[in-house]
């Protein structure tokens, strides 16, 4: 038997596996299908993808209404599943490449980071569709918060972040601050592109009928709706996913402090602070308010959870005398949606001011105020609804004038001109 004649069988054996696997990849977009004969442009259809809870991801919503609102076609793409990243690739992979068509445009959420990035990568080679990160923040930091900003899995995460985030055609990104790590730092071929988080047309002030009418059927309100309409009980509202990038044992002391001098001064009025959100600190942040009750550590303040409709969310915002954001960002390049939900609604907000994104979007004693510690936010809260309520009243009119730009006005010059929508 000759070489030839030995080898001839594996040499089939190759061409088969290689040709099965040639046969079976994902389907590529055809770069010209997008004009007809006439030469005018068809519709564009953009894959939107985030690995995580669609419901929870508000920015990634708004970018597939937008592109729909223009007349592209969506792909919405999440996936909502316990964290196991071999299962996640697979998932991923195979929503991406087999069971949507293929598309111009790939927009990828991050972070997270893990495996999303590297998926993106492959399929946008496979597929012929460019791609484009939507940064929210840094999925490294992130993963710090929990294991340490020195830990080894830390560094390779932000490598890895690093690796396949560099062939994207271009990068939007929450802050100026985040553009600028991203251009100086990371030296990204892709365009950086600032696109700003604005509220969504739900987001909107309610006259004070609304206003009134919403406090009195909502449960977590209704029980001091008397002491709100006479002006003894203010609405104090935050919103959280309760994870450790948010330190609620700072609010709850700030309400601590000012129990103790709301009780020495009665003319300092009631506080009903409510948390919406769920999330896994929730339990034991709950566990504890009622420690502290039991102690008599927070007389003249009620405390409440809650989880709402959208809509609910909107009018409890508008509803609301001030808003609070414990948001302390773990790269100090993100903004908090929730602050941007509370502006839309004519809302002005305390917040924690101690990271480089923040001024973007509170100026402060314009619309809002920050702190950097419990002493001082109890000292915002005793003074804007006590001696300084003139003061409240001033920003929430710079709330109101900062909620007026809304997410269209910010999409379409950014990325609705990217997508090939607006010129």
């Amino acid at each position: 038997m000759s070489d030839f004649e030995a080898w001839l069988p594996w040499l089939v054996l190759a061409f088969t596996v290689v040709s099965i696997v040639l046969l079976s990849l994902p389907s590529s977009y055809a770069a010209d299908s997008r004009f007809g004969r006439n030469g005018h442009q068809r519709d564009i259809r953009v894959q939107v993808v985030v690995l995580g809870d669609i419901g929870r991801s508000p920015r990634i919503q708004y970018h597939a209404l937008s592109i729909a609102k223009h007349g592209g076609s969506v792909d919405l793409i999440g996936y909502n599943a316990p964290f196991k990243v071999i299962h996640q690739t697979c998932s991923l992979y195979s929503a991406l490449g087999y069971r949507t068509p293929p598309a111009r445009w790939l927009l990828v959420q991050n972070p997270p980071t893990i495996p999303t990035l590297l998926v993106a990568q492959v399929i946008c080679f496979i597929r012929n569709t460019r791609l484009i990160i939507d940064w929210h923040n840094f999925g490294f930091s992130i993963l710090g918060l929990r294991l340490g900003p020195s830990h080894p899995l830390v560094r390779i995460s932000k490598e890895f972040e690093r690796l396949f985030c560099s062939k994207a055609i271009a990068h939007l990104v929450v802050s100026n601050a985040m553009a600028r790590v991203l251009k100086k730092q990371w030296r990204l071929e892709g365009k950086v592109l600032p696109l700003h988080d604005r509220p969504f047309a739900h987001f909107r002030p309610l006259s004070e009928s609304q206003r009134l009418e919403f406090l009195a059927n909502c449960s977590e309100t209704a029980f001091v709706i008397d002491g709100i309409k006479s002006g003894r009980t203010k609405l104090l509202v935050s919103s959280t996913s309760w994870t450790p990038d948010e330190d609620f044992s700072l609010l709850l002391q700030a309400l601590i402090m000012y129990a103790g001098q709301a009780t020495a001064n009665h003319r300092l009025p009631d506080i009903l602070a409510v948390i919406t959100g769920k999330g896994p600190q929730k339990s034991a942040f709950l566990s504890r308010i009622g420690d502290l009750a039991d102690q008599g550590m927070l007389n003249k303040v009620h405390i409440k959870t809650a989880w709402l409709s959208a809509g609910d969310y909107a009018k409890l915002l508008g509803s609301a005398d001030l808003g609070v954001s414990l948001h302390t960002s773990s790269s100090g390049l993100d903004l908090p949606m929730k602050v941007v939900d509370m502006l839309g609604v004519g809302l002005p907000v305390v917040g924690w001011d101690d990271f480089d994104a923040w001024p973007e979007l509170i100026q402060e004693g314009i619309n809002g105020r920050g702190f950097r510690s419990s002493a001082a936010l109890s000292t915002l809260l005793v003074n804007l609804f006590g001696e300084g309520i003139r003061e409240l009243q001033n920003l929430r009119h710079g709330a109101a004038l900062e909620g007026k730009r809304r997410w269209d006005d910010e999409w379409d010059p950014v990325a609705g001109k990217l997508f090939g929508f607006c010129t």
